[in-house]
C-alpha cells in the first residue's frame, strides 16, 4: 500500500473532530451525572468530568458560562447540563463544553459520605477527647503510598526543620477498593509498635473517588481506635475526609503535617540559649541582691555591737520582773482578805456565838408572846363586855321592867294571839316581879281599821 495512502493522527483527528462539529445530534446534549474532580478556580474556565456508575465524560465550562451559574458546584454533586460535544486535537479526547448547568440532586459518593458522617458524630467518635502531639518526637511513623509527593515533602520539611526526629514510611495502597483494608492493617501493625511518637497519614489530591478509602468506616474506627496522636493529611486544603474529622490534628497538606509533627530545631535551641540567658541572669541578679544583702548586714550594729541586741531583752526582762512583783503583792493581799472574811463567817458560826444569838432570839420571842398574850387578853375582854351589853340589852326582864308582860297557857305555850285564847281557859300572867293567875272571860278580836 502506498505511503501517501496512510494518515497522520492530526489529520484523523481533524476529520473525526469535523464529525462531531458537524454531527446534529451532538451540538446540543441534555446530560445529566456526578461531578467529579472539581476544583474552583476562581474567575477562570472550570475543569472537571460527569460520571455516573458506568461511564465518564470531561467536561469544560468557560468563564462567561460559569459566571451565570447561581450556585457553587461541589464534588459530589448530580447536576443537569446543556452543552455540545466536541473533541480536543492535543490529546485526542472527546468532551463536553457546557452552557448551562443546575443542580439535580447529590451523587452516590457523597450522599453516602454525609451518612457515615452524621452516624459517627452521632456515636460521638468527632467528639472525643484528642491527644495532644509529642513536642519533641523521636520516631515518626508515616502510612502512605512510596511513590507519591507526600512521603517525600514530609521528609524534606522534617529533615530541613528537625533532623534529628527518624521518619519511617509504612507504605500502603491509598486509591481503589484494596485500599481501606491495607490502611487499617498499617495503622495496626504502627501501633504494635511502643516507640513511636506520632503517625502521619496522607495522600495527595484527587476526585472524591481517589479520595474514598480515607472515608470508608473501618479507616476512620482505626484512626480513632490508634493509641498513638495522629495527623491527618488527605487530599488538599479544601477537601475534609472522614479520616480528617477523626483524626487528633487535621494538616492541610503534607509540608503542614510535617510542621505540626516536629519543631523547628534551630528555634529550640535559641530558646534555649535565650532560657540560659535568662537563667544566668536571674542567678546573677540573686547573686548581687544576697551580696548586698550581707554587706548591708555587716554594717548593721548587731555585728558591731552585739550587746545592743539585748539591750531592749534585758529592758523587758526588768519590766515583767516589775509587773510579777506587783501581781504577787495584789494576789497576797486579796488572799489576805479572802482569810479575814472567812474567819468572821467562822466565828460568826461558832457554837457560843450561835447560842447567844438564839437566846436574844428566844428572849425576844417570849417578849412579843407576853405583848400578844396581853393584847389577846384585852380583846377577848373587851368582846365580852360588848357581848354582856348587848345581852342586856336584849334582855327580856329589861322588857317587862318597862311594862310588857307575856301570858302563858297550863303548858307553859306562850299565848300570842287571839286565837290562842278560849273564855273560861287558866291563863298565867307573866310581870316584870310576878307571875298572875287569871281565867279568859272573853275574847274580842280586833278590826284591821283599829289595828
Amino acid at each position: 500500500m502506498p505511503k501517501t495512502d496512510y494518515l497522520t493522527v492530526t489529520t484523523l483527528t481533524k476529520y473525526l473532530k469535523a464529525k462531531f462539529e458537524h454531527d446534529p445530534y451532538l451540538d446540543r446534549v441534555f446530560l445529566t451525572g456526578e461531578i467529579s474532580n472539581f476544583r474552583l478556580r476562581p474567575h477562570a474556565h472550570q475543569y472537571f468530568s460527569l460520571k455516573d456508575d458506568h461511564a465518564k465524560i470531561s467536561a469544560i465550562m468557560f468563564r462567561s458560562a460559569f459566571d451565570k451559574v447561581k450556585f457553587t458546584p461541589e464534588e459530589g454533586m448530580k447536576v443537569l447540563v446543556v452543552g455540545r460535544i466536541s473533541l480536543y486535537e492535543p490529546t485526542g479526547n472527546y468532551q463536553i463544553y457546557i452552557e448551562r448547568m443546575e443542580p439535580d440532586g447529590v451523587g452516590a459518593f457523597y450522599q453516602a459520605y454525609e451518612q457515615l458522617k452524621k452516624k459517627l458524630a452521632a456515636e460521638g467518635l468527632f467528639q472525643q477527647t484528642k491527644r495532644p502531639l509529642v513536642k519533641f518526637p523521636k520516631k515518626i511513623a508515616v502510612i502512605t503510598s512510596p511513590s507519591g509527593a507526600v512521603i517525600r515533602d514530609i521528609i524534606t520539611t522534617a529533615r530541613r526543620r528537625y533532623p534529628i526526629a527518624q521518619i519511617i514510611l509504612f507504605p500502603t495502597l491509598v486509591q481503589g477498593d484494596s485500599a481501606a483494608a491495607d490502611i487499617v492493617a498499617k495503622i495496626q501493625q504502627v501501633n504494635q509498635f511502643s516507640d513511636f511518637d506520632t503517625l502521619i497519614i496522607g495522600r495527595g489530591g484527587g476526585s472524591i473517588e481517589d479520595l474514598w478509602p480515607f472515608n470508608e468506616e473501618i479507616v476512620a474506627r482505626a484512626i480513632a481506635a490508634s493509641q498513638i496522636p495522629t495527623i491527618s493529611s488527605v487530599g488538599h486544603e479544601t477537601d475534609t475526609t472522614i479520616a480528617d474529622l477523626v483524626a487528633d490534628v487535621r494538616a492541610a497538606t503534607p509540608t503542614a503535617a510535617a510542621e505540626l509533627a516536629v519543631p523547628v530545631l534551630r528555634d529550640e535551641l535559641l530558646q534555649l540559649q535565650q532560657a540560659q540567658t535568662r537563667l544566668y541572669q536571674a542567678l546573677q541578679s540573686k547573686i548581687d541582691l544576697a551580696t548586698k544583702q550581707v554587706e548591708y548586714l555587716q554594717q548593721s550594729y548587731v555585728f558591731r555591737q552585739p550587746q545592743r541586741l539585748y539591750d531592749g531583752y534585758l529592758q523587758n526582762v526588768d519590766q515583767l520582773k516589775l509587773r510579777l512583783h506587783t501581781a504577787f503583792q495584789q494576789q497576797v493581799q486579796r488572799q489576805q482578805q479572802q482569810l479575814l472574811q472567812v474567819q468572821n463567817r467562822l466565828q460568826q458560826q461558832t457554837p457560843d456565838h450561835r447560842l447567844q444569838q438564839l437566846q436574844t432570839q428566844v428572849a425576844m420571842l417570849q417578849q412579843q408572846l407576853q405583848q400578844a398574850m396581853q393584847q389577846h387578853m384585852q380583846h377577848q375582854q373587851q368582846q365580852v363586855q360588848q357581848a354582856v351589853q348587848s345581852l342586856d340589852h336584849l334582855s327580856p326582864l329589861k322588857i317587862m321592867a318597862r311594862g310588857y308582860s307575856y301570858v302563858t297557857d297550863q303548858q307553859q305555850n306562850v299565848l300570842k294571839q287571839a286565837s290562842d285564847f278560849k273564855p273560861a281557859q287558866l291563863v298565867t300572867l307573866h310581870v316584870a316581879d310576878a307571875t298572875i293567875q287569871a281565867t279568859v272571860k272573853s275574847v274580842q278580836p280586833q278590826s284591821r281599821e283599829e289595828e
